[in-house]
């Protein structure tokens, strides 16, 4: 597996984030959100289990989602 590239980070506690980033995997690419954990005060981040990968082909319909959902949030908002 490839060196993934890291498009963003979303920290969830002082141990725990979400790494959003592009891998490649037996020649495919892929979108992956996994939750990483640091036992070291963040010197070193380790992935867990915790975790989603999406084909290119599935980007479209997970947009979509993000879309519909902030369209949701936006309205409760109102």
């Amino acid at each position: 597996m490839a060196d993934a590239k890291i498009l963003a980070t979303i920290e969830r506690s002082e141990t725990e984030q979400l790494q959003i980033s592009i891998s490649e995997y037996k020649g495919r690419s892929y979108l992956n959100m996994r939750i990483f954990y640091t036992t070291d005060d963040g010197a070193t981040w380790l992935p867990t289990k915790k975790g989603v990968t999406f084909t290119p082909e599935q980007l479209d319909l997970l947009e979509e989602a993000i879309q519909d959902a902030r369209k949701e949030f936006m309205a409760e908002e109102a």
